[in-house]
């Protein structure tokens, strides 16, 4: 990698880490991640799909309660970093892939460092709210903010200045055996995260219209931008008709919530 493309890096990554906690642009995001490091390294079409696929698989995280899900964003930086310095373009995706899975479990330790730094930065943050300091909260809200950024930019920073020939030599000292143990498993990886979400999402009203998604899909003719409109146009339809039926439902039998009901009698 060039200078600039390092400090580009670092920039993605430092941004990742950030949309890690606002969730506003979604550089965290596996497809976003990858693509923006693809374009800022010139490897667009590997990284590509390494975030499509790794989008796949993060579509199965999810925080619940106390349980932290594994760092997408870690992981989306970190295997992307190591496929453009492997240099085997897209066949080194699957071992990306393979790779990727355990850097976000690592992941969940540096979060838990920069969550533990956090509690400090709240405690500065009430001890300049009791002062009147708004100046003082907004920078200490802005240092926080940092330390999300710096979790994944320092991991970053740390991999770019790896020489490649080492990375190159580590992916092509592995076994046949293990590179494509690591690709089949990366590929089941996607496949149960594609699986999960299915099973978040799977209603008798839904399956059909998954069923017409794959038979759309199957039409060579197709692009992706009328793959697109059809999917518009059936979840606009589907709508519709979901609110048309429960107002006649309504309407025909109430809603079931006496009080609701009597209160409706009022408006």
């Amino acid at each position: 990698m060039s200078g600039i493309s390092i400090i580009l890096v670092i920039l993605v990554a430092f941004l990742a880490g950030v949309e890690g906690i606002l969730d506003e642009f979604e550089f965290h995001q596996p497809l976003v991640a990858c693509t923006l490091i693809g374009i800022v390294t010139g490897q667009l079409g590997p990284c590509l799909v390494l975030g499509g696929q790794l989008q796949m698989i993060a579509l199965g995280w999810a925080n619940i309660g106390a349980a932290v899900s594994p760092d997408a964003a870690l992981a989306s930086v970190a295997s992307a970093i190591i496929l453009v310095k492997g240099g085997q373009g897209v066949d080194g995706v699957g071992t990306a892939i393979a790779v990727a899975v355990p850097l976000a479990v690592a992941g969940l330790f540096l979060t838990m460092v920069v969550r533990t730094l956090s509690v400090a930065v709240v405690h500065q943050m009430d001890a300049a709210a009791e002062k009147g300091n708004f100046s003082g909260i907004e920078i200490w809200q802005l240092i926080a903010i940092a330390l999300q950024g710096l979790r994944i930019a320092i991991p970053a920073a740390a991999l770019c200045v790896i020489p490649a020939e080492i990375v190159q030599n580590f992916l092509q000292s592995m076994p046949a055996w293990l590179t494509d143990g690591m690709a089949i498993g990366g590929g089941m990886v996607v496949a149960v995260g594609y699986a999960l979400v299915i099973n978040m999402m799977a209603t008798p009203e839904v399956w059909p219209f998954f069923a017409l998604g794959f038979v759309f899909a199957a039409i060579g003719d197709l692009t992706l931008i009328a793959l697109g409109v059809i999917g518009v146009a059936m979840a606009l339809i589907y709508l519709r008709l979901t609110e048309s039926a429960g107002a006649a439902a309504g309407a025909a039998a109430g809603t079931g919530d006496p009080l609701g009901d009597i209160l409706d009698d009022y408006e």
